[in-house]
């Protein structure tokens, strides 16, 4: 797959100055829209999980007309409630050391220095408002003896700063901000469509104005016209089929976007999750997270002698390797998600893995037990324990549960600016949907503060400036013409194919192509080999997919097809991005440029800068760059030992 390169690309929006003053200069500078105008402004929201539902909330709080999309039954099934382990703050309630300087050094570190200084820092200061908020709203984080609300550890911090509501955060962060939302649905500003699902977007005049969507119940496609689109519809990381997401998740609205023309920043970066319980099966259809809070108190290790099967019992601690304490011994166990995973699979490449196939390591709960007592392990992570008991059969307080890496989150997405805003203007994008925050590698923790900080704080202010030229008129019929025939020529060319084999079927076959070929480890001739078997059964898909039922009414197997479909070409986009991208960083580690211990090699003469994929008049990919400069971190070799 060929591409060109375009002119480069800069955040036009991001303040000057020193760098804890910019966020507040970027809100004073912001234009403001009053409250009687609010309500002649009409906002679009596709996607209800932390950044959608506190967006709506919030946007309806201030008076805008809000639509609330999203393809469940109900905004409280978004994946955000599948989160477990906690969101950060830089609160420092535990006097340990902790600042909002050290959070925004612990995230840029932790993103392999390819994240933006401004967006980080700005992430890190609104981290503490973050908390009173969830609070206010009834969020039940965990607490000590004495009432205060109570952290624990993540990877890639010395310091204490994740505050948690048992193994369920995200649900309860979630049900907070759903209340939230369905206050504004009360008050008549938010109107929610459940089971609706965005297939397009509508652009005229050069602005988003609007989407199509169908109707999953009836079949129906229908358009909504605003004055502004917000798209928070998370990450896609089942284009590796097996993942920790949701089988719903998808890339359907953040690809049909990018079709018309927003641009796509750093696609090959995604994440792998070192604490995930390992594949059982060939018909398994995803991956189950195991919180990395786990790492708080569990103990990573293999046999020190590959090929050892005895029961992990018999094996005494002499013939026990503790690899993350040994090689990374000032962060041990709480090294980062990317570093940890890629641990994880040298000593299983070595022979040394457990379980079947050799794919597992064990983590480990017995010091922690006798340190702390079972009670007090139950009570920090006893539905976790359930939860892999119940999948596994095994019982991990007598037994090490055994994990391996697993697809998690991504941390490229559309690409925007300091606001929030795409390439097209009136489309913000929030969330893990859009690349801003995270570099390379997410730290854990930060997703839920990430999505939070978006939706709460920054885009109800950096919409307004947007929205202040509004409201910007009636939208042409031919804009929405054109939009809605390409979602249902596309519908009508998926149901004709009537081939052979399900959509499934061929996702799965993507699935392990990507994993294999684009996933922990990158290689120059595997990546080509992707490239090359890609559009062949892609070609394959649209030659023989099948697709039961018909378009109208209720049809999962038109909606998998449609939301595979996708997946090819991003999948396309993906490999490409790795393969120009000829240095590791974070969670993309190309084999070629790797340390001497095997730590990812930076090229940042060459690489330190965002890479906005635009999808070109012809359909060939463009690439702009958009520099990063680091003026308050130091460009270094990241270390954690």
């Amino acid at each position: 797959m060929n591409y060109t390169t375009g002119d480069p690309i800069r955040d036009t929006k991001a303040p000057e100055g020193p760098i804890e003053d910019r966020w507040d200069s970027r809100r004073f500078n912001a234009r403001l829209v009053n409250p009687a105008n609010k309500r002649k402004l009409h906002v679009i929201v596709v996607g209800t999980g932390l950044a959608g539902g506190s967006a709506a909330a919030t946007l309806g709080e201030l008076g805008y007309q809000v639509s609330s999309f999203c393809y469940q039954d109900s905004p409280r099934r978004a994946h955000s409630i599948a989160a477990q382990g906690g969101i950060n703050a830089a609160k420092n309630y535990r006097g340990d050391g902790d600042s909002i300087h050290r959070l925004f050094y612990d995230t840029v570190k932790g993103g392999d220095f390819r994240s933006r200084e401004s967006n980080v820092y700005r992430l890190a200061q609104v981290s503490v408002n973050i908390i009173d908020q969830a609070v206010a709203q009834g969020v039940p984080f965990a607490r000590e003896y004495g009432g205060l609300l109570d952290t624990r550890s993540f990877g890639g911090a010395q310091v204490s700063r994740t505050f948690y509501a048992r193994g369920q955060t995200g649900q309860q962060l979630l049900l907070g901000a759903y209340q939230a939302l369905e206050r504004q649905v009360a008050a008549g500003t938010v109107k929610t469509y459940t089971r609706h699902e965005m297939l397009d977007l509508v652009v005229s005049d050069g602005r988003a104005r609007g989407v199509i969507v169908r109707d999953l119940v009836t079949g129906e496609i229908e358009t909504h016209l605003a004055d502004a689109v917000v798209l928070a519809t998370g990450g896609y990381g089942n284009v590796f089929f097996l993942s920790t997401n949701a089988k719903g998740c998808n890339t359907t609205a953040i690809w049909r976007a990018h079709l018309r023309g927003a641009y796509f920043g750093n696609p090959c970066y995604t994440q792998i999750h070192p604490t995930c319980i390992p594949v059982s099966g060939d018909y398994q259809s995803k991956l189950t997270l195991m919180s990395e809070s786990l790492r708080n108190d569990g103990r990573v290790w293999v046999p020190v002698r590959a090929g050892d099967d005895r029961l992990p019992g018999d094996i005494p601690e002499a013939e026990r390797d503790y690899y993350l304490e040994r090689i990374y011994p000032s962060f041990g166990n709480l090294v980062p998600r990317d570093i940890a995973s890629r641990a994880a699979k040298n000593v299983c490449d070595e022979g040394r893995g457990v379980g079947p196939g050799g794919l597992g390591v064990y983590l480990d709960f017995a010091d922690a037990i006798t340190r702390l007592g079972r009670p007090a392990v139950e009570k920090k992570y006893g539905n976790l324990f359930e939860m892999y008991e119940r999948i596994t059969g095994e019982d991990p307080y007598t037994r090490p549960m055994r994990i391996y890496p697993a697809v998690h989150y991504t941390m490229g997405g559309l690409w925007v600016d300091y606001d929030l805003q795409s390439t097209i203007p009136g489309l913000f994008v929030i969330g893990e949907a859009n690349f801003s925050d995270h570099g390379a590698n997410r730290l854990g923790a930060s997703a839920l503060m990430q999505g939070l900080a978006d939706g709460y704080f920054v885009l109800p202010t950096t919409i307004g400036d947007y929205l202040a030229d509004g409201p910007f008129g009636d939208v042409p019929q031919d804009a929405v013409d054109e939009a809605r025939t390409q979602v249902t020529d596309k519908i009508t060319r998926l149901m004709s194919v009537n081939g052979t084999r399900t959509a499934d079927s061929f996702h799965r076959e993507l699935g392990r192509l990507m994993w294999d070929l684009c996933g922990m480890e990158r290689t120059d001739e595997g990546l080509r080999k992707a490239l090359e078997r890609i559009p062949e059964l892609r070609e394959e898909f649209w030659r023989d997919v099948k697709i039961t039922g018909t378009d109208e009414g209720l049809n999962q197997s038109l909606e998998r097809a449609g939301r595979v479909a996708d997946f090819f070409d991003l999948a396309e986009l993906m490999c490409l991005d790795a393969l120009h991208r000829t240095e590791s960083c974070g969670g993309h580690f190309r084999a070629e440029s790797q340390t001497p211990e095997g730590e990812a090699l930076r090229d940042d003469d060459n690489f330190a800068y965002v890479a906005a994929w635009e999808h070109g008049a012809d359909g060939t990919p463009v690439l702009h760059k958009e520099a990063l400069t680091y003026d308050y971190v130091k460009l270094t070799q990241r270390s954690y030992k």
